[in-house]
């Protein structure tokens, strides 16, 4: 015999806010979700944050090892 009420109730269009402000709508279990960050604001997506590296992979690989490119 099937349980009943097994699966929590699935809403078609939950809201996601980001900071009280609506970012975009998604499926969910849950009616509304409040997230921290997004693509919209988190700085891989954004550009704002650049990785600088001022030494090279290699270089420092050689400068642990002492090998001599």
């Amino acid at each position: 015999m099937p349980k009943k009420d097994l699966h929590p109730e699935w809403y078609e269009n939950s809201e996601v806010y980001c900071d009280g402000q609506l970012v975009y709508t998604v499926s969910s279990t849950k009616e509304k979700l409040n997230v921290d960050i997004w693509s919209g604001n988190h700085p891989y997506y954004t550009g704002s944050k650049k990785l600088l590296d001022t030494e090279g992979r290699v270089d420092r690989f050689m400068k642990k090892y002492n090998l001599e490119k």
